[in-house]
């Protein structure tokens, strides 16, 4: 388990059951004001270069984006962007989902990553089969800005992408030194890496076990200041394979004691990747001998989002 010194002892990780490899997480504290007033970190809204605290509130924002569909914690999801200091949040979209949460100073956009489980309000599988051929739609397609990019996320953006733009344009003109922050995770990372792409006044773009977007050209034509974390082995930025595909931003790799490596080669993370499996192989038999037998792959486990949220909190300089 991740070191949780830095929050509250009454809050837990889940156990990556088949009910928690998604949110929402019902007793989960995003930006940590379930019992306070703001956040214990402020949003740095003019950062020009990679910031530790940044990529702790967007990956929250990103958690947060798998709430908003759900009928029952939509009260939730406002009163917690309201405390966290967003007074305006608008929501785009019917298959794609995605939020905009502003104040005078900054303007969040965070997309939906690939929905897992049943709505509450439905009786079949359907939303989460939607999201899976948007997956596995890949062959690559003219993205109309630069490069060639996955069909399926550029048909799930194209849904929302009129309306979002104008959403942005008018806000921007109206806080003109007010800046701009694309995030998501999984799926939602793919969208608003394509979105960072077509629009030109993103500040900063924060994603979160990306899969690859787009090919070489893509990958150049980004201009964007773009931070990519992958925890340990998650599988889902292992695909769809290169060459034809291609990574973009900075790796900020987290290794399997929870440390954010920035600079970490090749071979440093072949070894770390290597120890995790010895580990999850332990825990495995540990389960067993437990009597459990519905068993989740490491590589699933790697991908959900509250540890991602959880390693980059506790890696939050302290002077922070």
């Amino acid at each position: 388990m991740p070191d949780r010194r830095k929050l509250n002892p009454r809050e837990f990780l889940p156990e990556i059951t088949i009910d928690a490899i998604c949110p929402p997480y019902q007793s989960y504290p995003y930006f940590q004001v379930a019992d306070k007033a703001r956040p214990p970190y402020p949003f740095h809204a003019n950062a020009k270069s990679f910031d530790m605290v940044n990529a702790w509130w967007l990956i929250e924002a990103s958690m947060l984006s798998y709430e908003f569909y759900e009928v029952d914690r939509k009260d939730f999801f406002i009163e917690t962007l309201n405390k966290a200091g967003f007074p305006q949040v608008s929501f785009f979209g019917d298959i794609t989902h995605c939020y905009v949460a502003n104040n005078d100073d900054f303007l969040i956009l965070a997309f939906r990553g690939t929905e897992c489980r049943r709505k509450p309000d439905h009786t079949d599988y359907h939303n989460v089969i939607v999201d899976l051929r948007l997956d596995l739609d890949f062959p690559p397609v003219d993205s109309g800005y630069g490069g060639k990019v996955h069909e399926g996320f550029k048909d799930a953006l194209d849904e929302v992408w009129k309306n979002l733009h104008n959403h942005l344009n008018e806000w921007k003109e109206l806080h003109k030194n007010g800046t701009i922050w694309f995030t998501g995770h999984s799926l939602g990372a793919a969208l608003a890496t394509l979105a960072a792409q077509r629009y030109d006044k993103v500040d900063g773009l924060y994603t979160y076990g990306s899969p690859r977007v787009g090919d070489l050209e893509f990958k150049n034509s980004l201009q964007v200041k773009n931070y990519r974390f992958v925890n340990n082995n998650d599988v889902v930025p292992k695909v769809p394979p290169p060459p034809l595909y291609q990574h973009v931003g900075d790796l900020k790799y987290i290794d399997h004691n929870g440390l954010v490596n920035e600079d970490i080669k090749w071979w440093e993370r072949d070894l770390d990747n290597i120890a995790s499996e010895i580990l999850s192989v332990l825990n495995i038999v540990k389960r067993v001998n437990a009597g459990n037998n519905v068993l989740i792959p490491q590589a699933i486990v790697d991908h959900v989002p509250i540890f991602y949220s959880t390693y980059i909190w506790n890696n939050i300089p302290n002077n922070k």
